[in-house]
């Protein structure tokens, strides 16, 4: 379907439909690139089923359904479609139903999908809604898919911050699956939006979340596994996103849960980086030189703020009894005078002190 509207046209794609029939070029085309000669059958049972979808279909009832309810649809040649959506090519969707107060297409420009299991555990939960969170007080749109567990973590920890949050839905935007998420679509609408590329009235089904995963992948810069079994929709998702060429980061977690297992896989075989933080997430998907996180450093503690000869003397004084300066000065690799200085300076600062024997470390002294 997707080859036949890039090639001929949305109208012109129907018109053919409605007809019955294909061009005879296009079925060779096809034939070739498939290597079955038996195609051409294959393509006309498809044929017969979209005439069948055609019939059933009644696109004016939708549009008014998606107005009494809210939603738009946005088309590719519609301002608020986001153009990352192209990277997939023939996949790309005909269009999308849009409920919610977010522009789309600007919220989607710095976004970052964050999925995972719809049975997560605690920690999984957790770390979740911090993503959510730090992304959100970053200006960075959280993109999931409105399941229980980790994609419900992710939406409501972005509801917490300032921005924007999408969620991409297997059914129609007017219904609500999973249904205790009523409220939490609710608050979706209201600072993001629910979109779907299913019309209205349409119930999930599991082809249509994985169909829909590759949706979640496109929208966003990157995405982030947080929990995952080794089999599971987040690992498609995964999938998607590094066929399309964006970044894919995932969250180590316990090596006793199941629930990290497919985390701790994409890891292992390098498909994935390693984040832990919104800000490390905010750096593997941002702009160079703007988006860097800030460097994970150990307390502060006050011989940092020695320098280089002065920690050499003071690693050099003993903790017991005494040593002169000569042999300190040997111990540490450096000149006698220097010796004497330095020792000045760690006296003075209540590092060490003078003993009859010479000088020793300070009990109490600072780290």
């Amino acid at each position: 379907m997707g080859r036949l509207v890039r090639q001929y046209g949305t109208a012109a794609t129907v018109e053919m439909i409605f007809r019955g029939s294909l061009p005879e070029d296009f079925v060779e085309r096809e034939t070739v690139r498939r290597g079955d000669p038996e195609h051409a059958a294959a393509l006309d049972r498809r044929l017969r089923a979209w005439q069948a979808r055609l019939q059933a279909a009644t696109p004016a009832a939708d549009l008014e359904v998606g107005h009494q309810t809210g939603a738009r649809l946005v088309v590719p040649e519609s301002p608020e479609w986001p153009t990352q959506l192209d990277a997939l090519g023939h996949s790309r969707p005909l269009g999308l139903w849009v409920h919610g107060s977010a522009d789309l297409r600007y919220s989607c420009l710095r976004s970052v999908a964050v999925v995972g299991a719809r049975s997560a555990t605690a920690y999984g939960v957790h770390v979740a809604a911090e993503f959510g969170i730090g992304l959100s007080e970053a200006n960075w749109t959280v993109v999931s898919g409105g399941a229980y567990g980790i994609d419900g973590a992710a939406h409501r920890g972005a509801l917490a911050g300032p921005s924007a949050t999408i969620a991409v839905l297997a059914c129609g935007t007017d219904v609500c699956y999973p249904t205790a998420h009523h409220e939490l679509f609710a608050a979706i609408r209201r600072q993001g939006a629910v979109i779907s590329e299913c019309p209205p009235g349409v119930h999930p089904t599991r082809a249509r979340f994985l169909i829909r995963n590759r949706l979640i992948a496109a929208l966003s810069r990157g995405t982030l596994v947080v929990e995952a079994a080794v089999r599971s929709g987040a690992l498609n998702t995964a999938s998607h996103a590094t066929n399309l060429g964006r970044h894919l980061a995932a969250v180590p977690g316990p090596i006793t849960s199941e629930m990290s297992l497919g985390c701790h896989k994409l890891l292992r075989e390098r498909n994935a980086v390693c984040v832990t933080s919104p800000p490390e997430m905010i750096e593997l998907v941002g702009m160079i030189g703007d988006d860097l996180a800030v460097p994970e450093r150990g307390p502060v503690v006050p011989r940092d703020a020695l320098n280089d000869e002065t920690r050499s003397v003071l690693d050099a004084v003993p903790s017991r009894g005494g040593v002169g300066p000569a042999s300190i000065a040997v111990a540490a690799g450096v000149d006698l005078k220097t010796a004497l200085s330095c020792l000045g300076g760690l006296a003075a600062a209540g590092y060490v002190e003078r003993v009859p024997k010479g000088w020793r470390l300070r009990r109490g002294h600072p780290n």
